[in-house]
């Protein structure tokens, strides 16, 4: 199966690359001409990306591409609830792989709080992300489960982080199928952002996103809340 034999909604539009390399490459430029046209236009970016290890190559890529990254804001769409340091954290691979080389310049805005809760990390969170200038590119990823951000089926808190009239940016959140503890952002905030990009790898996550895009309930698979017009799609076998 290709992306193109999936008949997406209106206003959605797809790309396939041949390689992961080629994949990168294209997200990589596509990200750094909306970055550009932002400064251009606003005199800064905002950037909000996903972690994991999928998005290696494309920050490794996007770190390359000439932008006045002293204009850039780097923020994350979710993280794990461990300290900065720690191998798992999406932080230290953002700082790891994008922001090198002239991307340093970038700022950047974390998520992790240190605090004696997860419920007081996201609160302390919540109020540092409303400094947050409305987002200009968001680059997301998705769990075979259909899971976007840290916005996961069954989760405690999904239920909140996918309303439409949520009044918190952050939310604490916990993955059933994984032990970790997390951060979120919710769906308002991601939701507004000027281009959203959905960047997925392999025939698994294109099955995945071929279930999501049949009727069903978007708490059962939260990609289906951006499964709408304007996003682009970025796929590689």
């Amino acid at each position: 199966m290709a992306i193109s034999d999936l008949e997406l909604p209106t206003g959605v539009v797809a790309r396939s690359d041949a390689s992961a390399e080629a994949h990168a490459d294209a997200l990589a430029l596509r990200v750094a001409d909306a970055l550009r046209q932002a400064i251009d236009n606003r005199g800064s970016a905002t950037l909000v990306v996903s972690g994991g290890r999928s998005p290696v190559a494309f920050f490794d890529a996007l770190a390359q591409q000439p932008l006045d990254w002293r204009q850039v804001l780097v923020s994350l769409a979710d993280e794990r609830w461990v300290p900065v340091n720690h191998a798992s954290s999406n932080e230290a691979l953002v700082r790891r792989h994008l922001l090198r080389g002239a991307a340093s310049e970038a700022k950047f805005l974390g998520l992790y709080r240190v605090a004696g809760s997860l419920e007081q990390a996201a609160e302390l969170a919540d109020a540092a992300f409303a400094e947050l200038p409305p987002i200009d590119v968001l680059v997301l990823g998705m769990g075979d489960d259909g899971h976007t951000a840290s916005l996961f089926p069954d989760s405690p808190n999904l239920d909140l982080a996918l309303r439409a009239d949520c009044s918190r940016r952050v939310l604490p959140m916990q993955a059933p199928s994984q032990p970790a503890q997390r951060l979120t952002l919710t769906l308002p905030l991601l939701a507004g952002a000027r281009l959203p990009l959905l960047a997925i790898q392999g025939q698994a996550k294109l099955a995945t996103l071929a279930e999501a895009l049949a009727p069903g309930e978007v708490a059962s698979m939260p990609i289906r809340a951006f499964l709408h017009s304007p996003l682009e799609i970025y796929w590689c076998p």
